[in-house]
């Protein structure tokens, strides 16, 4: 035994643990809207905090406490700070890069232990809906802020003549669209276009009518319950937003897509970022996603039909088998961000 490699391995172990525990706090943080009370980046102590949030000001010191250890906050002589650069990760969702929200699907990973035991011990399915409501929430506010950073300025641009097309006044279905995060901005940018989201999931579908109304494009955009295989119409842009992987017959959902575009008409698809091979993912991205896979995406995929189970780290090459496989001739990486594969096929 290398005792040099143990010790190395348990410091990774031990701090991948407080990583498990701060993020639970960050789940405090943001539902009791702690974050939000510092953001203005002031020192403030326990107790101002406490005025500010009605919350217990003994926890909150030991909160306050973890999050300057983690590095998340600054201490001084008993008054705490959330830096700005911390804000825009944790308290404001407008940000590009705010997280904190996202968190809600790893609690549903640890809601869901005892399921995940079982799937393991069987046939590894364990359904979309199955799972704890905090992960369809927290899926919305995981993808939101990237959707409403890239999609309408980088996403689009990038598929050859969709948005003047959009611009236009064009059909585009987003399927397997959630609480409809990505439909919403999506017509929020292109008023003369109409936009159908449909999601197999009855409750994520009667939050995203909820979001079309707050949104303010209610008279432009619809929801429906419906799978990727029944859908109704016919559409200029069909849309797969980091869902596909996580379909049980990805090639027949690309098959119905192929059936159900219009002349001159695109697949737009959005998934994980991951390269081709194993030893190519072993990294931060890969490892959240690999792991978010094990609990969620795979799972359900082998509770439908086929039964495929992808997995979150696909990549392009498998993914460019499945549309090969339904009929598309022309399949091209259009784009890419750290997180994310922006991907084009065409008849």
């Amino acid at each position: 035994m290398d005792e040099a490699k143990l010790n190395d391995f348990m410091g990774r172990l031990v701090s991948d643990m407080g990583g498990a525990a701060m993020l639970a706090n960050v789940i405090l943080g943001d539902e009791l809207g702690l974050y939000r009370a510092m953001a203005d980046s002031q020192p403030l102590s326990p107790d101002t905090l406490a005025e500010r949030t009605g919350c217990n000001p003994r926890l909150l010191r030991e909160w306050l406490s973890a999050q300057a250890a983690a590095g998340y906050m600054e201490h001084n002589n008993g008054l705490f700070r959330l830096p700005e650069e911390q804000a825009m990760a944790l308290a404001d969702e407008n940000s590009p890069v705010y997280v904190a929200g996202g968190a809600g699907v790893l609690a549903s990973m640890y809601q869901d232990k005892d399921k995940l035991i079982a799937a393991m011990r069987g046939d590894g399915a364990v359904p979309w809906g199955d799972h704890h409501p905090c992960l369809f929430r927290g899926t919305e506010r995981f993808f939101r802020p990237g959707y409403r950073a890239h999609l309408v300025d980088e996403w689009l641009p990038a598929l050859d003549g969709v948005v003047d097309k959009l611009k236009a006044g064009a059909r585009v279905a987003d399927i397997g669209c959630g609480h409809g995060a990505s439909s919403v901005i999506m017509a929020q940018a292109f008023p003369a276009s109409r936009f159908f989201g449909f999601d197999y999931h009855a409750p994520s579908i009667d939050i995203a009518k909820q979001r079309a109304e707050e949104g303010g494009v209610a008279d432009r955009v619809s929801f429906a319950q419906a799978t990727a295989k029944d859908y109704p119409g016919d559409y200029d842009l069909i849309c797969f937003f980091d869902c596909l992987h996580d379909m049980g017959d990805p090639v027949g959902a690309a098959r119905y897509a192929y059936q159900h575009l219009a002349p001159g008409g695109c697949v737009l698809l959005v998934e994980p970022y991951a390269q081709d091979h194993l030893d190519d993912n072993l990294t931060p991205v890969g490892r959240l996603f690999y792991a978010a896979s094990t609990f969620l995406c795979t799972p359900n995929s082998l509770s439908q039909e086929v039964g495929l189970g992808l997995g979150a780290q696909a990549g392009e090459a498998r993914l460019r088998k499945v549309f090969e496989e339904a009929g598309f001739s022309h399949f091209r990486r259009a784009t890419e961000t750290p997180f994310n594969l922006i991907l084009e096929a065409r008849p």
